[in-house]
C-alpha cells in the first residue's frame, strides 16, 4: 500500500464490493489514509468482516452492510443505512457482478449481460444520483466509479462485448454526473486494465501472457495499483480533477 497517512483524516467513505479484490484493497488504502469506512458486500459476510477488522486495527470506525445491489430497494437501503451512520464524504461504486468465475460463468450471454447491466450500470447510476444529491446539498463530496480500459477500443469475444456495453455506459455516465453535481461534488471514474483478481489467478497461460504483453510495464496490475489511484482521486490532492476517466493499466501496449 502507498502511504497517504492522514490525507483522509476525519472523512467517511463508502466502498461497495469491499469483501475481496479491488474493493478490499481500496478499503484498506482509505483506512490507512485516515478515513472511516462503511463497507458493502453482496453476500460474503466472512470476507467483509475480515476487511472490517483490518480497518478497525488502523483505529478507524467501520460499518458493514450486506445488500444485493441488483435490487433497487437494496440500493436505497444501503444509502439510508450509510447516511444514518455518518455523513458520507466519499462514495466508491466498486461493486460489479462476477460473470467470469463461479456459477455465473456458465450462464448464457444474455443473462450475463442482464446481470452486469443491473449491477454495474443501473446500481452505479442510481447510487451516484442518490448520493450525489445528498453531497450537493452539503456542498461537498466525491464519487468514484469503475469502468474498463478497453471499453472505448473494444475486445473481441463475449466478455469484450458485454463489458464494453456496461463499463462503457458507466464511463459515459460519469462524465454527465460530474456536470450534474458540479461545482461542489467531484465525480471521476477509474478504468482498470488487466488486474489480477480471482479470475486473473485462475486464467490460463495464454491469458497470463496476454495480460503481460498488453501492458507497457509487462506485468499484471494488482488490486493495490487501483487502490493507490482511488485514494489519490478521492483525496484533497485531486481537488481540481472531475469528470475524468483515468486508466490504470500500466500503459496500453496495443
Amino acid at each position: 500500500m502507498a502511504h497517504y497517512t492522514d490525507s483522509l483524516a476525519g472523512l467517511t467513505a463508502v466502498v461497495t464490493g469491499a469483501s475481496s479484490g479491488i474493493g478490499r484493497a481500496i478499503a484498506l488504502e482509505l483506512a490507512l489514509a485516515g478515513a472511516n469506512l462503511c463497507l458493502h458486500a453482496r453476500q460474503n459476510a466472512t470476507g467483509l468482516e475480515e476487511v472490517a477488522q483490518a480497518v478497525r486495527e488502523f483505529g478507524r470506525a467501520c460499518l458493514t452492510s450486506l445488500a444485493d445491489l441488483a435490487a433497487p430497494a437494496a440500493q436505497d437501503q444501503l444509502v439510508e443505512r450509510a447516511w444514518a451512520w455518518k455523513p458520507i464524504d466519499i462514495w466508491i461504486n466498486n461493486a460489479g457482478a462476477d460473470v467470469l468465475t463461479g456459477p455465473a460463468a456458465s450462464l448464457p450471454f444474455e443473462e450475463k449481460l442482464e446481470t452486469l447491466w443491473r449491477v454495474d450500470v443501473v446500481a452505479t447510476l442510481r447510487l451516484s444520483r442518490a448520493v450525489g444529491k445528498r453531497m450537493a446539498h452539503r456542498r461537498s463530496g466525491v464519487l468514484l466509479n469503475m469502468g474498463w480500459d478497453q471499453a472505448d477500443t473494444g475486445m473481441a469475444g463475449d466478455s469484450g462485448e458485454f463489458f464494453a456495453a456496461t463499463k462503457g455506459a458507466v464511463m459515459a455516465a460519469t462524465q454527465s454526473l460530474a456536470k450534474s453535481f458540479a461545482p461542489h461534488v467531484r465525480v471521476n471514474c477509474l478504468a482498470p486494465g488487466w488486474i489480477r483478481t480471482t479470475w486473473g489467478h485462475l486464467a490460463s497461460e495464454t491469458w497470463q501472457q496476454r495480460a503481460r504483453q498488453e501492458s507497457l510495464l509487462k506485468r499484471w496490475g494488482e488490486p493495490d495499483d487501483v487502490a493507490h489511484a482511488a485514494c489519490f482521486l478521492v483525496s484533497p490532492a485531486a481537488q481540481f480533477i472531475t469528470g475524468q476517466v483515468i486508466p490504470v493499466n500500466g500503459g496500453r501496449a496495443s
